[in-house]
């Protein structure tokens, strides 16, 4: 028997087949809130650089203190929105992959990488290719274990 169209009560199948027909529909919001949460990140990234620039040859400590702090407040954010608060929807892709997804800067790291090799630094290289995930990883661990720290502490 073909699928009735009932408003009141919609036939599952019909309601999957109808949102297959629309690819990306409901998702406008989610994009647009990444876009301008990453335009956000993105100029705010540009102003460390401008505020704290790294000369041509030297250690690229400004995008590896942007990754860092980043994803440190990743891990405060990921506690707060899945632990303490029930945020709206859109709060994490706008905050977390947007806004902090265009602050913190991988590309960034990798075009870093590969210029200290071309500038024959390779050791240097080396260090910071390792050095920002082991930064960028700590930074996410100290950052969720401090907020978890601090909520349980305020639930007392």
């Amino acid at each position: 028997m073909p699928a009735v169209d009932d408003p009141l009560h919609p036939d599952p199948a019909l309601v999957a087949r109808r949102r297959s027909r629309r690819p990306g529909r409901g998702q406008g919001p989610v994009i647009a809130v990444v876009a301008v949460g990453g335009a956000i990140g993105a100029c705010a990234r540009y102003g460390a650089g401008l505020a704290w620039p790294t000369p041509p040859h030297a250690f690229p400590w400004t995008t590896l203190v942007v990754n860092a702090v980043g994803c440190a407040v990743i891990g405060v954010f990921m506690v707060i929105i899945t632990d303490v608060w029930a945020a709206h929807r859109l709060v994490r892709p706008f905050f977390g992959t947007g806004v902090l997804g265009g602050f913190t800067t991988f590309s960034t790291y990798a075009i870093d990488v590969q210029r200290l090799v071309d500038g024959g630094q390779p050791r240097t290289a080396l260090a910071y290719l390792a050095l920002t995930v082991v930064a960028a990883m700590a930074a996410v661990w100290a950052g969720a274990a401090a907020t978890r720290r601090v909520v349980a502490w305020r639930q007392q």
